[in-house]
């Protein structure tokens, strides 16, 4: 009895070890590759093939295609992707979650090649990695230890579950079940699902699968149903999160089941008609590497199938998830009161990203301040009281955005990321600020221009003549700012530099010239007073324009 709850806290100890082992595995790789799975997100917009490829090789750094999924969701939410190209992530996603199994699948190795066993240097992998976690300052070196201990985790976990699971491979009872489980389809891949539901992770449920098999537990019939239960129960942590997403998220989740439902179905009715043809075949213990083999093919079998049917598989998506009548008036009516209308916190899931996305907001932000800015210039001529008026409600709206966009920032700095993610945290923080200043610039812009009108005071044509050309180059200077931050550009950034450079000569002239205006008696000095004041402002929302560029040089 005492051997018996003995084996039990081992199996129950090795899941945990091959959960936290994996967690660590996942979470070094991804920020071991940070910035190229953000580039990955922008390759998106070549072809659905390119597509294809990103979701595999996602996938293949964090382990999980539900997580894969989840960050699916939240992009076509945040409307950061569309369906199209989610339909290519999707199918890549399910490929890519292939290579746990083949992780797995190595610890397969005799005794006769134990010394290339990864369990036999599982204690020492672990071993090694805790002690440059202890030891070592560098952050790169740490993130590399935390993949050595994650490996080392995994197959030690692996060991406990075989081990525990060894005394009863005579047990009548697998035999019973996995038979069960083998002449009934629907029942096997209903399991497979089951398991894989409350796990969250075919890699896991899948994994457990084939440390059975490596004790010649289980049956060839049954590892495929369960296999593809297991590729259907993946599905449920999508669908989660696309609970209370868009309309077009839910799609995105129902997309990924249509693909995984539909493979099951197929292979379902091929193997059902394989076995009852090939009995022996049915009843033959299975290898962990022949679980992967057939994992891997039903993936790639069916994403080959599905590739030139995807735009039916986004069809199919938007006749399960429908429309209902006035929903997009609805929608469009509250995308108005909200500040934020492309961002979705399951992102942060994955922090680069989060960050990606973060950078984009930022980006939006500044064109809304741009677009201010550009009312601010223009009402300088023109006086017309509803720009004033929208102006104003537009830098509430901005202020509101701020904050909101400001704690997502924090939110972000808590999250695991490496030096480079900091430093653009940190570089997002202060352009969010100079946005916001440069908005409160526009505002005062507005705010002289009503003091004109209200004391019927007039600037002098060569004024508003200087006046037209400072604007100019101001709003130049900003816009290239917005678009440098927005693409990332070093080149856009340097031309913020030139055009900062330039606002500053004007402002240094055109104050020179309205004195010699005041000399001469030429203009209104209550007027003069005014048109300096604009200048001023002018010439600061340069100045944080080219603090904007700064940050984004500073980040290449």
């Amino acid at each position: 009895m005492l051997e018996n709850i003995t084996n039990l806290f081992m199996f129950i100890g090795g899941i945990g070890m091959f959960l936290y082992g994996m967690h660590l595995m996942a979470d070094g790789m991804q920020k071991t590759a940070g910035n190229r799975m953000k580039d990955f997100l922008g390759m998106l917009t070549s072809n659905r093939f390119t597509a294809v490829l990103v979701g595999a090789a996602i996938t293949a750094i964090i382990q999980s295609s539900g997580a894969t999924t989840v960050m699916v969701v939240g992009f076509v939410s945040a409307g950061l992707m569309t369906l199209g190209q989610a339909v290519g992530v999707i199918m890549g996603a399910n490929v890519g979650t292939t290579v746990t199994a083949w992780i797995v699948s190595l610890s397969q190795l005799g005794d006769s090649l134990k010394v290339l066993n990864p369990e036999f240097y599982a204690p020492l992998l672990t071993g090694i990695g805790a002690g440059i976690m202890m030891f070592a300052k560098s952050p790169k070196k740490k993130v590399g230890a935390e993949i050595i201990i994650g490996i080392g985790l995994l197959f030690q976990g692996l060991s406990f579950m075989s081990d525990a699971i060894s005394l009863y491979t005579d047990a009548p009872i697998f035999a019973e079940v996995f038979t069960a489980l083998g002449y009934n389809p629907i029942l096997g891949i209903l399991s497979g699902a089951l398991i894989t539901g409350l796990l969250q992770s075919s890699s896991v449920s899948i994994g457990i699968l084939q440390t059975l098999a490596m004790n010649g537990l289980v049956t060839a019939n049954a590892a495929v149903f369960i296999t593809l239960g297991g590729n259907i129960g993946s599905c449920v942590t999508g669908m989660m999160s696309a609970v209370g997403s868009s309309r077009t998220a839910k799609r995105a989740a129902v997309m990924n089941l249509s693909f995984n439902v539909i493979g099951a179905v197929l292979f379902g009715v091929g193997g059902t008609l394989l076995f009852t043809a090939l009995p022996q075949i049915a009843h033959h213990s299975i290898t962990p590497v022949q679980i992967s083999l057939f994992h891997t093919f039903f993936n790639c079998i069916m994403t080959l199938l599905v590739f030139p049917m995807a735009d039916h598989i986004v069809e199919l998506s938007g006749i399960v998830v429908r429309e209902r009548p006035g929903e997009d008036e609805a929608a469009e009516e509250y995308a108005k009161e909200q500040p934020l209308t492309h961002l979705d916190p399951r992102i942060f899931g994955q922090p680069a990203m989060a960050i990606a996305a973060l950078s984009n907001e930022v980006a939006n932000m500044g064109r809304l301040a741009q677009e201010n800015i550009d009312r601010a210039c223009e009402v300088c001529f023109t006086r017309d009281e509803k720009t004033i008026e929208q102006i104003f409600a537009e830098e509430k709206r901005l202020n509101q955005i701020n904050k909101e966009l400001g704690e997502y920032l924090v939110h972000a700095s808590t999250l695991s990321v490496n030096d480079h993610q900091k430093l653009v945290v940190t570089n997002l923080f202060n352009s969010l600020t100079d946005i916001e200043r440069s908005g409160d610039h526009a505002e005062n812009i507005a705010e002289n221009v009503q003091i004109l009108g209200q004391r019927g005071l007039e600037l002098s044509a060569t004024g508003r003549a200087d006046l037209r050309e400072i604007t100019e180059a101001v709003k130049e200077a900003f816009g290239t700012a917005v678009e440098a931050r927005a693409k990332r550009s070093v080149a856009l950034a340097r031309r913020v530099s030139v055009c900062e450079d330039l606002v500053d000569t004007l402002r240094d002239e055109q104050k020179e010239r309205h004195i010699e205006r005041l000399s001469r008696g030429e203009c209104n000095p209550a007027a003069g007073l005014v048109f300096i004041e604009i200048i001023d402002n002018l010439e600061r929302i340069s100045d944080h324009a080219e603090n904007m560029a700064e940050y984004i040089m500073n980040e290449m």
